[in-house]
């Protein structure tokens, strides 16, 4: 068996005409592995086999044990085959940025239909991926065009945004609707979701799984417009989703599915660290324990859910989700015993952040995650007592830096700043972009690499010394300075709430720093004071020139920074 992808010519990369050649490369070649089949369906069926009775899924005072979390993702999954949602197309006959199936959106807040929709999806041969509940009319209209979406599940509160943009819409058909504490009427057309599920069977789906059947991730579009990437979903098990990289058949994942871990993730699902980590306890037989308070980040909500559920793992996304979380803390005792790890995905978790949590639960250990919607996981920094960093990373296996132009892997201890990189099991590539696809998966001696446009070096003691997304970077008197590395700088003052940096034009400068900051409650702090701070972690040169002070730092759902949004509020206050 073998894919097509658009591969680039190296020599046009940085030009404005980008000649994509088609060649056709095995599978195990692009993975450097055979290819994977097990499924994320057929796994979560296997499992729950295994054990029917244990918990499954609990969303506030509902509680599902694994047969019950089948039953229902079967019944959705059949109701939408009766809708005649499925694979048209297999993946043998595709381009990598091709699909032949249907997609469906799923427009919900955190809750049980979240994931029973994800996994009821992939049952069904359909393809799920995320919208982001933030979106205005214009964003929501692109995103599900873009997408070709042919099926959405939808929370009631979304309903008039979503009636509003239906005219716009050029193949949605099927809406299934999800009561919620708003008191917005069915959809003209939709369906209950409750309803879709108690009018369907609760027998196996009549399809063959595939591991070749789609996982797609809509990317956050904070610097330029989403994107979907299209997975195997047998590659997003494990490069995803967490399942084991050696297990090759169902017996080899079921043994090693007895983690038993309570797991909460606190980001929206919508984002890809919060379903990912959901699957990746899923996949390991655990407990995905869904916060009380979806529409918001609540402190007390997380601490005490971790105190009554005996959770032992808990999903942040960086400092937005790790400051409020601690503040939460000192004022209220919470009984936190059961807590053993708090990993951060998605958004960088600075130093001294790390060393608050190591203050307030000595006994937990702290994970900085790295990774991207393109390559999967990729990288992590343990922190477990003593020295704590922001943005350095150990190497680990199939992760590389490759030259400025893209045609070289870099030897440990050079001193070129390159591209972070991915090889083995990657996302296929961008939906229906060829030309992106090829650009950020270049293939260098008939090895496939993802670029997700992290700059990096790697020090001779293997040490990934991350500086930050390239899409993001400030050209300023002829230096790139990236945006992160001047934030990190900054965070680390002690009345600093939160901090994005952004560039505007300059006469001098071409383009000048600029960061944007919030204080914390009840603290002082003037320019001169944060830039002297700064001046302590980075080159003078990468300073800011000017410091915006705000209330509210604007970041998505999850946590990321909106970059455009601090770019505009520089711009408004320049002069």
């Amino acid at each position: 068996m073998s894919l097509r992808y658009a591969v680039i010519d190296q020599e046009h990369l940085h030009s404005g005409s980008i000649p994509c050649l088609d060649y056709s490369f095995p599978m195990s070649l692009m993975a450097n592995m055979p290819i994977a089949q097990v499924n994320v369906a057929e796994l979560h069926e296997a499992i729950s086999a295994m054990q029917p009775d244990k918990e499954c899924l609990i969303f506030r005072d509902r509680r599902f044990t694994w047969s019950q979390v089948t039953n229902r993702t079967r019944r959705l999954a059949n109701y939408l085959i009766s809708q005649n949602l499925g694979c048209h197309t297999e993946r043998e006959n595709l381009l990598g940025h091709q699909s032949g199936q249907d997609h469906l959106a799923i427009y919900l807040h955190n809750g049980n239909e979240y994931l029973e929709t994800m996994l009821g999806a992939l049952k069904a041969r359909v393809a799920p991926f995320n919208v982001n509940y933030r979106y205005v009319a214009q964003e929501l209209t692109y995103l599900l065009n873009d997408s070709q979406a042919t099926a959405i599940v939808v929370h009631s509160q979304f309903a008039p945004l979503l009636t509003e943009v239906l005219p716009s819409l050029e193949r949605l058909r099927v809406i299934i609707q999800v009561r919620d504490d708003s008191s917005n009427e069915l959809i003209p057309g939709a369906v209950w979701y409750e309803d879709a599920l108690s009018r369907s069977s609760a027998k196996k789906p009549d399809v063959v799984w595939s591991g070749d059947d789609l996982y797609i991730l809509y990317t956050g579009g904070t610097t330029g417009m989403p994107k979907g990437v299209l997975w195997r979903n047998a590659d997003a098990l494990t490069e995803c989703f967490g399942g084991s990289k050696t297990a090759s058949t169902i017996e080899d994942f079921l043994a090693e599915a007895n983690t038993g871990l309570r797991a909460i993730a606190s980001p929206p699902f919508m984002h890809g660290a919060g379903h990912w980590v959901s699957f990746r306890i899923w996949n390991g037989g655990g407990t995905v324990i869904v916060q009380s308070i979806p529409e918001r980040l609540d402190p007390h909500d997380i601490w005490s859910l971790i105190e009554k559920e005996k959770a032992n793992f808990l999903l942040i996304v960086g400092d937005a989700f790790a400051r409020p979380l601690l503040d939460g803390l000192v004022n209220r005792s919470y009984d936190l015993s059961s807590l053993l790890s708090i990993l951060s995905g998605g958004a960088p978790l600075s130093a001294h952040l790390k060393q608050e949590f190591q203050s307030h639960l000595p006994s937990v250990i702290v994970i900085d995650g790295l990774g991207s919607s393109e390559a999967g996981g990729q990288l992590a920094q343990v922190t477990a007592g003593g020295k704590a960093t922001t943005g350095t990373f150990a190497l680990s296996d199939q992760n590389h830096i490759l030259s400025e132009d893209l045609g070289r892997v870099l030897e440990p201890g050079h001193s070129e700043l390159g591209w972070l990189a991915k090889s083995g099991r990657l996302a296929l590539g961008y939906f229906g972009d060829a030309e992106k696809t090829a650009r950020t998966y270049p293939v260098i001696d008939g090895v496939r690499y993802a670029v997700p446009g992290d700059r990096a070096k790697v020090t001779a003691d293997l040490l990934v010394e991350l500086h930050g997304r390239d899409s993001v970077t400030i050209n300023s008197g002829g230096e790139k300075i990236f945006a992160e590395e001047v934030e990190a700088a900054i965070k680390g003052h002690a009345s600093i709430y939160d901090c994005v940096v952004a560039g505007r034009p300059s006469d001098r400068w071409g383009n000048e720093v600029v960061a944007v900051v919030r204080l914390r409650s009840g603290h002082t702090a003037d320019a001169a004071a944060l830039k002297e701070h700064a001046a302590q972690y980075i080159a003078r040169y990468k300073l800011p020139k000017a410091f915006v002070f705000v209330d509210e730092i604007v970041r998505s759902p999850s946590g990321k920074a909106d970059y455009r949004w601090a770019k505009q509020i520089a711009s408004e206050t320049q002069g």
